[in-house]
């Protein structure tokens, strides 16, 4: 096998792992395009391709998370990771944790943790990998890389997410959800969301975004109903997609550019949180990008139809 046909066998491996380690789609596809770069200018053959690449992989997220996270001290508005529409990554063995562990909500948890104890939890906790290979990968002894996993775990219990229901179920439950928003039928919506339900947008400054979190099931239903009904007005459709490994929609105007993703975290049979990317900024790798402020513009003008 060629260096090059090594390197594309486990790219779907690396991408996943910068891109856990991350939370961006972009920055996980230059950690992987970098890591390819220095493969192919070692002059040594690696014995083990997959080690190599993939300490290579996880030391250049390190570095990259440590600047991007003063960038996002100062992000306007709630942070959240760019959605992935599509794992590359599969493992019939690990599809429970590789889910759940790319989830919205888990990867906003992983934001407490630090780059080398986020790069760790993603290795043994996510990957596998044995503490060797995380020692190797990290440039630190086996005894404190258990010590960053202790320390990591302890931080994502607290708020780590669950998704009991299995994919059947939440798949049934999120069209029975878009099928009500597409009517704006309040009661409807209020019978799939969790009494303390929670939408919250990331608009990074740079589009349209709720002044805070709307909590309640009253009160998510009543906005949900009086806003998406109008999209349709101004020809917004959705598609249903998974996104980060939960069910979502994504949100295109007349012309097929992509307006903002939804994730649906579904908890205990109902809806937890609503989770929108409408920077546009985040949503470039998905397709053209449509201008968010004009359709919201749009929409305020839009009139319902008369009776």
């Amino acid at each position: 096998m060629t260096r090059t046909e090594e390197f594309q066998e486990l790219r779907p491996l690396l991408f996943s792992i910068a891109y856990r380690i991350l939370g961006s789609v972009s920055e996980a596809e230059d950690a992987v395009q970098e890591t390819w770069l220095r493969y192919d200018a070692t002059p040594t053959v690696a014995r083990s391709p997959r080690a190599f690449l993939s300490t290579t992989v996880t030391r250049i997220s390190v570095d990259v998370l440590r600047s991007a996270r003063v960038r996002r001290e100062a992000y306007v508005g709630p942070w959240f990771p760019e959605p992935l529409l599509d794992d590359p990554y599969a493992d019939p063995a690990r599809a429970a944790e590789l889910a759940d562990s790319v989830s919205m909500a888990a990867l906003v948890l992983l934001e407490r943790l630090s780059p080398l104890e986020r790069a760790v939890f993603v290795l043994r906790q996510v990957f596998d990998f044995g503490f060797p290979e995380i020692a190797e990968a990290i440039d630190r002894s086996e005894a404190a890389c258990r010590q960053l996993l202790v320390r990591a775990r302890r931080h994502m219990e607290a708020g780590r997410p669950r998704f009991d229901a299995g994919s059947a179920e939440r798949e049934e439950l999120a069209a029975r959800f878009f099928d009500a928003l597409r009517e704006g039928d309040v009661d409807g919506l209020q019978r799939l969301l969790a009494a303390d339900v929670a939408l919250v947008g990331d608009g990074g400054g740079k589009a349209p975004q709720l002044a805070r979190a709307v909590a309640g099931a009253d009160n998510v239903a009543r906005l949900l109903a009086a806003v998406f009904p109008r999209l349709a007005l101004v020809a917004v459709g959705w598609e249903a997609h998974e996104v980060n490994g939960q069910p979502g929609a994504v949100f295109r105007d007349r012309d097929g550019r992509v307006l903002l993703t939804l994730a649906l975290d579904v908890l205990d049979g109902r809806i937890q949180t609503l989770r929108f990317v409408l920077n546009p900024d985040k949503l470039a790798h998905v397709g053209p990008v449509a201008d968010v402020w004009a359709i919201h513009d749009a929409t305020r003008r839009a009139q319902r139809p008369a009776d």
